[in-house]
């Protein structure tokens, strides 16, 4: 399996890339304007010389007859090594001439002349050679006489050559250093998720509670480490209530189990009657459906977890269901003395079986922890066309806040001395909620002023 280059690597080789890109630009344009730079010298320089052959061109007595143009040119021009002058009559012939540069034909009358003052490169038995040409007023006696210059342009060439390779090898050891450089500024940067890293690696059951200290952490990843934080609180939180669920079920499961297996030693231990044995078995029965039911709502759950409840849309009339569900508990409150009413209408879309229940939870969980006297109140509004509110409210004691975040959780005790009815299992209120969130909605709970209210919302119809 190929594995990916690590992140310093590739910040690294990017870090290289953008130095290489700007250092070889740099280095184009320095050669650029160096360039530019001999080529301004060798053109002032040679209009100099311009100038100054027009100024002797202008004196009196010059003519393209006799030797003083070139006496004089010669003394104005004396000491200027690499450079070449050349003198042309109107015709074409040659007044004046020094130095090594060639001027061909082509060069001179198609490209120099045609554009006077304009500099030429070209080349001549190996040498280049950077030349103007222009016409030039004369004094008169030279007719239409023109001027052509060139400077040997072997010793800027040469500094060129050597500045080129001076300039590569600094841009080639920059790129290098930094190259080096972001590489050790990435391995620096990402200090901090090597950390992260390194407390995720010890992370186990047993030891959740590290967190990344945010302090210390660059602001760039600051949200990284805070949602790094945050999944280890979830994930802690998760595994502290798995753990305490894993040894509620197992409190549950024994209970049942025990009392079959005392009540089947206890019927074996001696030969009884034929009566005796069947209220054992109708005892043994009560355990198996409080098993029964109970393996049914875990499984029930567990489908919930991992999106396996299959849903039947239709249309439900909650008044009519909740009316149903008070006549069914209606003996239990009178029994315990607890007055039950429903007030609003309104109808939804879901699964009515699985509302029913949800509803029966809640209101069986209502009537149980509702003292003598007390009462249980239903109201259902539909008025948001979006969502339907059922609140189920009970008088009695105040359950206190820190309790109410996990109301909703699997066995959860308020109480753990207090024995459980109705379900006996504790899983009423997780089931109410499995449900409601399979419906996409949401249920709230809150209690204050002895009165505790659940309040479910649904999809309206």
């Amino acid at each position: 399996m190929n594995r990916a280059p690590s992140l310093n690597i590739r910040l690294a080789l990017l870090f290289a890339a953008v130095s290489a890109t700007v250092l070889l630009t740099v280095g184009t344009v320095i050669g650029y304007l160096v360039e530019e730079h001999f080529e301004m010298l060798d053109m002032v320089e040679l209009r100099g010389k311009l100038t100054l052959i027009e100024h002797v061109m202008t004196k009196p007595g010059v003519t393209e007859r006799n030797d003083e143009l070139a006496r004089q040119l010669d003394e104005a021009l004396v000491g200027h090594h690499g450079l070449t002058v050349a003198v042309y009559a109107a015709r074409g012939a040659v007044l004046y001439r020094s130095g090594s540069a060639e001027f061909p034909p082509e060069v001179l009358h198609d490209r120099l002349l045609a554009r006077p003052m304009h500099p030429v490169v070209w080349e001549h038995r190996g040498q280049s050679f950077r030349g103007i040409a222009a016409s030039s007023p004369g004094n008169g006696k030279i007719p239409a006489p023109s001027v052509a210059l060139a400077l040997d342009m072997a010793h800027h060439q040469e500094f060129m050559a050597a500045f080129r390779r001076m300039l590569w090898a600094a841009l080639a050891l920059g790129i290098v250093l930094s190259s080096l450089l972001g590489w050790l500024a990435a391995r620096r940067g990402l200090a901090p998720v090597r950390a992260m890293a390194g407390i995720a690696r010890s992370i186990s059951a047993e030891r959740l509670d590290a967190r990344l200290p945010l302090e210390s952490v660059p602001v760039e990843i600051q949200d990284l480490a805070s949602s790094f934080n945050a999944m280890l609180a979830r994930l802690e939180d998760s595994f502290k209530r798995l753990s305490e669920f894993s040894s509620d079920i197992a409190h549950e499961l024994r209970t049942p189990v025990s009392n079959l297996m005392t009540q089947t030693q206890v019927a074996v231990s001696k030969a009884r009657s034929a009566e005796e044995y069947r209220e054992i078995l109708y005892s043994n029965l009560e355990e198996y459906d409080r098993l029964a039911r109970m393996i049914a709502d875990m499984l029930l759950l567990a489908k919930t977890d991992n999106p396996l409840l299959t849903l039947r849309r239709e249309r439900i009339d909650l008044a009519a269901e909740i009316d149903r569900l008070l006549d069914f508990y209606q003996a239990l409150a009178d029994e315990q003395g607890v007055q039950v009413t429903r007030t609003g209408g309104g109808q939804t879309i879901g699964d009515a079986a699985m509302i029913r229940r949800a509803l029966s939870n809640l209101l069986s969980n209502a009537i149980r922890h509702t003292p003598r006297g007390g009462a249980v109140s239903i109201g259902v509004d539909c008025g948001d066309p979006n969502s339907c509110r059922i609140r189920v409210e009970n008088s009695g004691e105040t359950i206190p806040a820190e309790h109410l975040p996990r109301l909703f959780d699997r066995f959860y005790r308020v109480d753990p001395s207090r024995s459980r009815g109705g379900d006996g299992a504790g899983l009423g209120l997780a089931i109410v909620k499995a449900i409601v969130a399979a419906h996409a909605g949401r249920i709230e709970v809150s209690s204050t002023g002895g009165v505790t209210s659940f309040v479910m919302s649904l999809p309206a119809a």
